[in-house]
């Protein structure tokens, strides 16, 4: 409009709001309604239906709800409210909460990016967990071996019931994918002589792909669905039933996500020579994700690190002083290396594969997404280089039995 209608039809969506709650009237109030019918409801000769305008007066003044002088725009500074809030949580971090939440036992792990809860039976942990969640930052508790049936899940248990089911085996050094008896994956899983072997010699790292997965996992496993249930962290948030779980509580008209459960099932390193792949590499999950560690196998046999090896190969990382102590304290049993990064950081680590693999001389085609693709396991060296030229910091976690990590959607990490 001309500028010398600005002021009677306002010159932005605030000002247009609040001069048109003046010129409305609401329902009655004598009745408690505290907003306009959202359309009227017809008209004396019998025509009923709805009016554009009114459709329109009526929303804009639920929207308001009369509570706006005409002539007087509120003075609201949301970025200001925004930045208040987010200098609360920020307090809230930096003075580790000490007071709020001094019946809680945690810790701050990774340069305070990391939330550790150490009791998992404290039923106030999730007030803590709020707070942390709504920043974005992946979340540690310990413990929950402790509420499950540990029977249930070793090794040799899977295999004797499950040993005749098929399933795609994932080579993780060369991504070929096979398929095979499950009891094959298992008899190898803490015998090293029974892996299979690749073209030259070398024991092949053995990963069981998502098996079995979200409903085929409730009606193959019924007894080790309901352990896993009962033992979730945070089952406000963690639970299928959760109140938190938003979810869970989708309609049924929505494209939900796999929520799972699965049951991700990997051979360590510490049998292969090359210690610098993964069996998960670089990726994001399009939904919040929970990983308990449920069984750590001990493997044996010719050309396995010892105990005392792996726990030396796990201090060449660059660890938080919490997680050496947990290293050093032989009730703890160690079993996944985990490298995880922030979600905003997802660009600049693509723009950083893309850069390695031009120096590799591999094709970088203009769809390819390597972190979409998954071809990545980023090494100890790539790692200090993407700091170093990016400034992108690696947050690295080691899980221990029973450890429950979970990651916020968008959050890139590594196996």
């Amino acid at each position: 409009p001309p500028a010398s209608q600005n002021n009677e039809q306002g010159s932005t969506l605030r000002d247009l709001l609040t001069t048109t709650a003046g010129k409305l009237r609401l329902g009655s109030t004598d009745a408690g309604i505290a907003f306009a019918p959202v359309y009227s409801t017809g008209t004396a000769s019998g025509k009923s239906g709805r009016t554009m305008p009114n459709i329109l007066d009526d929303i804009i003044a639920s929207v308001v709800e009369n509570k706006i002088p005409p002539n007087r725009a509120p003075k609201i500074n949301v970025k200001t409210e925004i930045k208040e809030e987010q200098k609360d949580d920020k307090n809230c971090i930096q003075d580790d909460c000490s007071k709020r939440y001094s019946d809680i036992q945690y810790s701050w792990i990774c340069d305070k990016h990391v939330l550790w809860l150490r009791d998992h039976k404290n039923s106030n942990n999730w007030k803590l967990f709020k707070e942390c969640w709504k920043q974005g930052r992946p979340v540690l508790v310990s413990g929950m071996h402790k509420k499950m049936n540990f029977s249930l899940w070793k090794a040799e248990s899977i295999s004797l019931d499950f040993g005749n089911q098929q399933a795609d085996i994932l080579n993780c050094k060369d991504s070929i994918i096979s398929n095979t008896n499950v009891k094959e994956f298992w008899d190898g899983f803490e015998d090293v002589s029974k892996r299979q072997k690749v073209k030259n010699g070398e024991t092949a790292l053995l990963k069981l792909k998502d098996w079995p997965s979200g409903e085929d996992f409730k009606a193959m496993m019924p007894a080790r669905y309901e352990d896993l249930l009962k033992s979730l962290p945070l089952p406000e948030y963690c639970s299928p039933e959760g109140k938190l779980n938003l979810a869970s509580h989708l309609p049924g008209f929505f494209v939900r996500p796999d929520l799972g459960p699965r049951l991700c099932s990997a051979y360590g390193v510490a049998a292969t020579k090359d210690h610098d792949i993964g069996t998960t590499n670089l990726h994001i999950e399009v939904s919040d994700v929970v990983n308990i560690l449920v069984y750590v196998g001990i493997a044996r046999g010719n050309g396995v690190l010892s105990k005392s090896g792996v726990l030396k190969k796990l201090e060449e990382e660059d660890l938080d002083d919490l997680l050496r102590k947990r290293l050093k304290d032989s009730s703890e049993l160690p079993g996944a290396l985990w490298h995880i990064y922030a979600g905003k950081d997802a660009d600049k680590i693509r723009e950083f594969l893309q850069k390695i693999a031009k120096e590799q001389g591999l094709e970088v085609l203009p769809e390819h997404d390597p972190i979409r693709d998954q071809s990545w396991y980023v090494n100890k060296k790539l790692r200090q280089r993407l700091f170093e030229e990016y400034g992108v910091k690696t947050c690295t976690v080691i899980q221990f039995l029973g450890d429950a990590i979970i990651l916020p959607a968008g959050a890139l990490h590594q196996v």
